[in-house]
């Protein structure tokens, strides 16, 4: 440590008495700050200019340096006395070989954080950010940013036509501050929400809720994204968008590429994931790149990734893995680097107890999870959805139609009532708008349309949906020839248990998302027996449905 007492040329000067005692800290720099010759005089160098401005008396200064720079440091401080015999100096070694080593230098910067005793409370901290390499000059902003360094910046620049010394500005980094650059990053941010909800002003909570962490993970993240729902919910679409705003957001370079696997069958599939060589198989004439390659530095959409193959799953979780995959028939590895977002219907979990789906896979996909409602599930966000709908129409016909005011609440009551099933979710609401859009006269719906299409909409919902023939499935593989045996009632009813059994981790779980209004009306509450009782009215266990 070194408290230098010379008296400068020029006279010492008196200190103004302030409240606090500003202290300095400064990384030496090898180069602006040399200090060989008389010439340095009339040279800028930040470290000692800064200490011989009028306006600002520095009290101590913390000068950081690289040892193999000491006999520079110790000439930095002759000079600093020189011209400012009122600063104490300190001196501080910081251990760094490459100054072009971020995390090397970070570590240095950061360990001098750790061990030095400050005081905001009684002292006054400026950090100079202007001597040090760039790398330098970053690891310090970023520890004065996040408080490491408790102080503001003191932003020095060489010396201009009039001004000797240079020139100085201190800058503080307490955003709560500046309202308007916090306005902004909101702004932006609920640009993005819109954006990725189609500019659809949706009410309903939690699906307002999943946007904003979804838009949060696509402009942070680059892991998977594993997008959950019934058909129709809507998560192709979300896809795209998400893809649309990581790229405003020059996040990334390559294509969107998107597949739905459900349309990979047989011998094709590995092939239109990862490409095959020439003369690999019969037919194969040419190389094919594959939709992998094809994805390199973008995003890779598989839509129903529960109905990819065994064999393309573990080739999938290869190239997620390491980057690397084999074409079909080659002998060398490909590469490729890509963002996955898979989309399902399925309960993936289940499939993996199943046998169907790979569990190191779902693990590997399962970090991001959102589940995408269905309509009958946001029933509030009918009516903003039927006006995109209607508005789509009209982008894409170039007709501009209409509702009557009637007609649009009498769709509404309908749709968002008990009878709106809305079997297919949005497919359904876009069938029905484009549908009674066509019909129309004069480009105004009216009560005549509407009803027309609530009874074509009744129709289609009137047969047994896929789920309902899948539950019916699984309770005659459960009950035998004893299904027959059972009322429609409770039919439905033990279907829905089922499946419900199925989708939970254990009997508690299952209880508690079955009687999830019930129990908060009983004194004593005890889910997992209340739903072994009704199991057992049919005969059946918790075991026996997890197996099956």
């Amino acid at each position: 440590m070194h408290g230098i007492q010379q008296h400068p040329p020029e006279g010492h000067r008196d200190r103004p008495q302030g409240p606090r005692p500003t202290v300095v800290i400064g990384l030496l720099g090898p180069k602006l700050d040399s200090g060989d010759g008389p010439e340095r005089w009339h040279r800028w160098r930040p470290t000692v200019s800064i200490c011989q401005q009028d306006d600002l008396i520095i009290d101590r200064f913390e000068l950081l340096y690289s040892p193999q720079y000491r006999r520079l440091a110790d000439a930095t401080c002759h000079d600093l006395a020189a011209v400012s015999p009122e600063t104490e100096v300190r001196l501080h070694p910081v251990t760094f070989s490459d100054p072009w080593d971020f995390e090397e230098v970070y570590d240095a910067l950061y360990d001098f954080t750790r061990g030095y005793d400050f005081d905001p409370e009684a002292e006054d901290y400026l950090v100079h950010i202007t001597t040090g390499s760039h790398v330098a000059q970053i690891c310090t902003f970023l520890l004065t940013e996040s408080r490491r360094l408790p102080g503001r910046l003191l932003q020095s620049a060489p010396p201009g036509r009039q001004d000797r010394l240079g020139r100085w500005r201190i800058i503080d980094l307490d955003l709560s501050r500046y309202d308007r650059i916090a306005q902004r990053h909101e702004v932006e941010q609920q640009e993005a929400r819109s954006f990725l909800k189609a500019g659809i002003e949706t009410r309903s909570a939690d699906f307002n809720h999943m946007i904003e962490q979804i838009e949060r993970v696509a402009v942070a993240s680059k892991a998977p994204m594993l997008l959950t729902g019934p058909t129709g919910a809507g998560k192709t679409q979300l896809a795209r968008r998400i893809y649309a705003l990581k790229k405003s957001r020059n996040q990334i370079e390559g294509e969107y590429v998107e597949v739905n696997c459900a349309t990979l069958r047989g011998d094709t599939a590995p092939s239109t994931l990862f490409g095959h060589v020439r003369g690999a198989f019969t037919g194969a004439q040419e190389a094919r790149a594959g939709l992998l390659k094809t994805a390199h530095g973008g995003v890779l959409f598989l839509d129903e990734i529960g109905e990819l193959g065994l064999d393309e799953q573990a080739m999938l979780l290869r190239a997620m893995e390491s980057g690397e995959y084999l074409p079909v028939g080659a002998d060398r590895p490909s590469h490729s680097q890509f963002q996955l977002i898979a989309g399902t219907h399925r309960d993936l979990r289940a499939d993996v107890i199943e046998g169907r789906f790979r569990e190191d896979l779902l693990a590997r996909i399962n970090l991001w999870t959102f589940k995408l409602p269905g309509l009958k599930d946001r029933l509030e966000d009918l009516a903003p959805n039927l006006d995109y709908e209607l508005d789509r129409f009209t982008r894409e016909s170039g007709s501009r139609v209409r509702f009557n005011a009637e007609a649009r609440d009498r769709f509404l009551r309908f749709g968002g009532g008990p009878q709106g099933i809305w079997r297919a979710n949005f497919r359904d609401l876009n069938a029905a708008v484009i549908r009674m859009a066509t019909l129309c006269h004069g480009g105004r719906i009216t009560e005549l349309e509407v009803g027309e299409e609530i009874e074509r909409l009744r129709a289609a919902w009137a047969g047994p949906s896929q789920g309902d023939q899948a539950g019916e499935a699984a309770l005659r593989a459960l009950l035998g020839d004893g299904l027959e045996e059972l009322d429609r009632f409770d039919r439905v009813q033990l279907a829905d248990v089922v499946s419900v059994c199925r989708s939970s981790s254990s009997l508690s779980e299952a209880g508690r998302a079955l009687f999830a209004q019930s129990r908060a009306r009983r004194k004593q509450v005890n889910d997992a027996d209340r739903l072994r009782k009704y199991l057992a009215r049919f005969n059946l266990t918790w075991a026996q449905i997890a197996e099956g």
